[in-house]
């Protein structure tokens, strides 16, 4: 059973969400990231998957 909330799902954008979730939850458990340490890989990755993540909103908002 799928959920869909009024929209349909994208299987890419799905696939992006499980990436970064699975990337923050090794970084922060294996590789010692931490929010605002000032270490820039984390940082990166969370503007580039804040960005995927209002690009998404912007175009489905229509």
């Amino acid at each position: 059973m799928t959920r869909s909330y009024g929209r349909n799902s994208s299987p890419l954008l799905t696939a992006i969400g499980v990436a970064v979730a699975l990337v923050a939850f090794v970084g922060t458990q294996f590789l010692g990231w931490e929010w605002g340490s000032g270490q820039l890989v984390p940082t990166i990755i969370g503007v580039v998957a804040a960005a995927i993540a209002l690009i998404a909103f912007l175009s489905r908002r229509d």
